[in-house]
């Protein structure tokens, strides 16, 4: 987008810019009037420290960072280094993410970091590395989906959560490409599809090897790729074999002769893609159910070539750039495994440090949320929302309020700042300089357009202040390009190599492709052409099992919840929900369920629903729409209070990416005036009251 800087009272505005390459200008209504955050009326314009009356009030920048300081150091000498944590946001320039990392190893030495892009493409990326040897959301350009044979789509509404890519299958069936949905509802997206499988939720592993199998089955491997450029095929087939199509149909609700249609859509193609998102990946089998999804396109040689392969779609603003520099537990600049011997010591040298001297892996986003309060006593989080976001929201709102001291970086007061001991206004995205890393690995620059309010200042120079005050005096510059430059040099070799791209270069080429190793060398928009990122070069096939999810329906619980998003709203709605537009065209939860379903509960469009799970309660206008399966209703979770979606979700962790089952868990559903409290059980009353609470209190709209 462009930004025309307002001037004499007037606001800045939000223009197209048709010349970029990836949307050519195509805004959502989200970007369309993201302006509207940056008037001051909208957002903090001073720090805000908790007075002993327990309210808070504004402050002088001194006296905030000197608390904030007082806090962390307290609680370290208290209770030792692990007891400060660290939680970080997918929204953070690759320059601040870069920054907050560096701040939590070298000035805090504490090994309790991460961020709520777990919550987003973790799944996807440990499947990534397993596969291929490198994690990079898509291994080839957004252009290249509207010009291969088939897409098959798992378990994203790309209508509504990203708009502008929408294009991209819109143009892949005016080009004669077929597009397959698989969703449980049959979304804006769904309603473009050649063909839409409708699963029940946390079915989409079975889906995958129901697929595969029938590749077997009907002769359609492609034997020449899978000898020459894959391996563990052979491990790999009994477990496709055990999911012949009857049985598939049984799990997943897919009648076989969807299944069979869609194997014959996307092996008829010349070439063809799968693309996930968060709808098979945020389960506790996830990174198998990826796994699965990229078995299926290297048995059938759809990868490693031009318009074919796996990708994933980030959920985020930096979804990308934000995990490859060190805010995840285990990970260093440049996508650098913190345990591995040779990466602590390149990007220890880079930090005037030795490598004995940075903390090893801590825990992952919810692990650290629910350790609050007990292990880790003080915490700076910056550019994240967990007491809307988060699984189990009403109980990590607990665990927030049982901190020692809280410290919140944000441009807004959410509502995770307003549990804060000191909240920090920082700048955003149009009044700083900075570059984020989009789907496709292009590292892109995004200027300052307009001066941020008095008393308003950048996440760098908080964390530079910070470092000063902890008796670090240097090694946080709070340039950008400085930064930047740095982040280049801890990045170099390693598997997201920046090396090569500066701003001047980025600004020229309207964004770089890592890996991209040395200033005179391209970037790389499409990988894996000539070998695969591992040590043999050969993509590898992961054995995989279905496996039911963490949570299944039962006679208390009989129905499976879903959350997402919706189209005028964005993640917590910490700042879509302070635009006007945006929220009269979704002012409120809402809870989607069947007409089916809805005559047997008695209810009508518009009358309360109660959503109850094991965690807890929800209660939120009913939406009837025979879009979705009858046994399956949907919330999104966007909002807190007492329709917080995520009061209900489950935080069972996938094993390898440790990422919690947002998409599936059993819940009771019923007329709010039908739901005595008594009925809530045990379990679940002891978080109710809590929660009721945390709405009126904790919503500062």
């Amino acid at each position: 987008m462009r930004v025309r800087p307002g001037g004499a009272g007037a606001p800045a505005e939000v223009l197209e810019r048709p010349d970029f390459p990836v949307n050519q200008g195509a805004l959502c209504g989200k970007g369309r009037t993201a302006a509207e955050v940056l008037s001051p009326a909208a957002r903090l314009t001073s720090p805000l420290v908790r007075g002993t009356d327990g309210v808070l009030r504004p402050a002088e920048w001194s006296e905030a960072l000197d608390r904030v300081a007082d806090g962390l150091l307290r609680a370290g000498a208290a209770y030792g280094r692990d007891a400060v944590g660290v939680f970080g946001g997918g929204g953070l320039t690759n320059e601040k993410a870069y920054a907050l990392g560096k701040f939590a190893r070298v000035v805090l030495r504490t090994s309790q970091i991460d961020y709520n892009g777990r919550f987003c493409m973790a799944s996807a990326a440990v499947a990534h590395q397993r596969a291929f040897g490198l994690d990079r959301g898509l291994p080839f350009p957004l252009e290249d989906v509207a010009r291969t044979g088939c897409v098959i789509l798992v378990g994203s509404n790309l209508a509504d959560t990203m708009p502008p890519a929408l294009r991209y299958l819109t143009e892949l069936r005016e080009n004669g490409g077929r597009l397959i949905v698989v969703d449980p509802r049959r979304t804006r997206t769904a309603e473009q599809a050649d063909l839409h499988l409708q699963p029940r939720p946390g079915t989409d592993l079975a889906l995958a090897l129901g697929l595969l199998h029938l590749v077997v089955a009907e002769g359609r491997l492609d034997e020449e790729f899978i000898a020459s450029r894959t391996s563990g095929w052979q491990r790999t087939l009994p477990g496709v074999m055990a999911h012949w199509p009857e049985l598939v149909e049984r799990i997943t609700g897919v009648p076989v002769p969807q299944l069979r249609e869609a194997v014959a859509m996307f092996c008829d193609a010349a070439d063809s893609m799968v693309l996930t998102a968060r709808g098979p990946e945020q389960q506790a089998k996830g990174t198998d159910t990826v796994s699965a999804w990229i078995n299926l396109c290297l048995a059938t040689g759809r990868s490693g070539r031009p318009r074919s392969g796996y990708g994933c779609l980030t959920g985020q603003g930096n979804g990308q750039g934000g995990r490859e520099h060190g805010q995840k537990a285990d990970q260093l600049p440049g996508y650098r495994k913190l345990d591995d011997p040779a990466a602590r010591a390149h990007v220890a040298a880079v930090w005037g440090v030795g490598p004995d001297d940075l903390p090893g892996p801590g825990r992952s986003a919810y692990e650290l949320l629910d350790a609050l309060g007990r292990d880790v006593r003080a915490l700076l989080l910056m550019g994240s929302n967990p007491v809307v976001s988060a699984p189990r929201a009403a109980h990590v709102t607990e665990r927030l309020r049982a901190l020692d001291f809280l410290a919140v970086c944000d441009v807004v007061l959410s509502e995770t700042a307003a549990l804060a001991d000191v909240v920090l206004p920082v700048t955003q995205w149009a009044e700083e300089t900075g570059t984020t890393t989009n789907l496709e690995g292009r590292v892109i620059l995004r200027r300052r357009a307009v001066d941020p309010p008095p008393g308003v200042r950048s996440d760098l120079e908080v964390l530079a202040e910070l470092a000063r005050r902890l008796g670090r005096d240097d090694g946080f510059p709070t340039d950008p390009e400085e930064v930047f430059a740095e982040l280049r040099r801890a990045s170099a070799a390693g598997p997201a190599d920046y090396a090569g791209i500066s701003y001047a270069r980025i600004a020229a080429e309207d964004g770089v492709f890592w890996p991209c190793p040395a200033e005179d060398a391209p970037g790389t928009p499409r990988l894996f052409l000539d070998r695969f990122a591992t040590p043999d070069g050969r993509a590898r096939f992961t054995p995989v099992q279905h496996r039911p999810s963490a949570e299944e329906p039962s006679p208390e619980y009989p129905y499976y919840l879903t959350t997402g998003r919706v189209l005028a709203q964005y993640q917590s709605g910490a700042q879509t929900r302070r635009v006007r537009e945006l929220n009269a065209a979704e002012p409120g939860p809402f809870v989607q369920l069947h007409p089916r379903l809805a005559a047997r509960l008695g209810v009508a469009d518009g009358e309360l629903l109660a959503v109850t799970s094991r965690r807890g309660r929800a209660v939120a206008p009913a939406r009837i729409s025979a879009a979705i399966r009858q046994d399956t209703v949907f919330m999104p979770f966007h909002w807190p209070g007492e329709g917080r979606a995520n009061t209900l979700t489950n935080p069972a962790l996938d094993p390898a990416s440790r990422m919690p089952e947002f998409k599936v868990c059993a819940v009771r559903v019923e007329a709010e005036g039908s739901a005595a409290s008594g009925e809530v059980g045990a379990e679940v009353g002891a978080e109710v009251g809590a929660e009721v609470g945390d709405g009126a209190r904790d919503d500062p709209s």
